[in-house]
This record gives structure tokens, sequence and C-alpha cells, in this order.
């Protein structure tokens, strides 16, 4: 069976605190298979089977974790594979080894409009780049120090809707797909 990963967003952020193993006995009880957490932000692996519908098991998961956990757990699906893509991708070939990468992974590719709205936030510090259900953003340094547009995309994820989606380190990414079973860790 493929690995997948369910990539959840508002775990152990914003006082919603929930211990993996909690995590992974409520995945458990969706009759998920081989059931694995990795790290404490919401990133849970398992065997998916083959033709298995995702997008559905996706609304499952959701509810079943609002249900359990009392609060919602936004999940977006990711097979080994796509995750292998994703960890590969290098969108910015003029990136500097201090820039920080960040993935979101969406619901749905955005439509040209929520894409525009997306770039129209662009500087010399933040950088886009869309390849269908993900967005790619390149902060010039850190991230935490330096960067304006974060909360101008939570803006526009909560008011205008034009993206649903959570967010992971590109170094996360990589070791992700490392403990999904795919290619090794970048050192």
């Amino acid at each position: 069976m493929p690995r997948a990963v369910a990539l959840l967003r508002g775990i152990n952020v914003g006082g919603h605190r929930v211990a993996m193993a909690d995590l992974r006995r409520h995945c458990e009880a969706l009759r998920l298979k081989n059931v694995a957490t990795f790290i404490a932000s919401g990133n849970v692996i398992f065997d998916a089977a083959a033709g298995a519908d995702l997008a559905a098991l996706e609304r499952r998961m959701e509810k079943h974790l609002a249900e359990a956990l009392g609060f919602a757990a936004p999940t977006f699906i990711r097979t080994v594979d796509e995750i292998a893509i994703v960890a590969a991708a290098e969108p910015f070939s003029d990136a500097a080894p201090t820039d920080s990468l960040y993935v979101s992974f969406l619901r749905a590719a955005p439509d040209a409009a929520a894409q525009r709205a997306v770039l129209a936030l662009e500087s010399r510090v933040d950088m886009f780049c869309f390849r269908g259900r993900e967005l790619y953003w390149r902060c010039r340094g850190k991230i935490s120090e330096v960067s304006i547009a974060w909360p101008k995309l939570e803006k526009l994820a909560k008011t205008a809707k034009l993206i649903d989606g959570t967010s992971r380190n590109i170094t996360s990414v990589r070791k992700l797909l490392a403990a999904m079973g795919g290619e090794k860790e970048r050192p």
C-alpha cells in the first residue's frame, strides 16, 4: 500500500494542544492503517488503499477530528509521490542559502484571481510561485524576522477565502518524505 500524509492545520498552535498519541488514536478510529505522526505539528502518515478517494477521506477526517478534538483541524492529504514532487521542487532559481522556503498545501489549485491576489503581495523580500495545489513562498532571510506577507496571506485566507491550506517549511517537507519511506532526506 502506498503511504500518504494528512497535513493538519491548527494542531499545537493557538492553544489547540494535542498529544501525538491521541492524534494517532483518533486517526486509527477512522480505520487508517500503519498510522504514525511526524513532529508535533499535525502530520499523520498512513497507508492509503490503492484507488482510495482521498478527497472524501479528507472530509471524513476533518469531521471526525472536529468532533474528537473540539476544534476544526482542516486536513490536506497528499500521497508519498506528491510529497516527493514538492520536496524536489526548486521553484526559485536564484534562491540563496539564507532564504526561507515554505510550501502551502492547498485544497485545490487556485483560480487565476486568487493567484493574482497572492502574487500582488510580492516584494523584494517575498516571492510566490504556484504549482498545481501547492503555493511556494520564498522569503529572503528568516520568515519570523523580515516577512510581512504572512499576515497578509492569512487575511486573504480568512476574509476572501482565496487560499485554503496549511504550510510547512521545505526542510520539514523533505524530512516528512524520508519518514514516509520516500527519498532520503537532504543534508
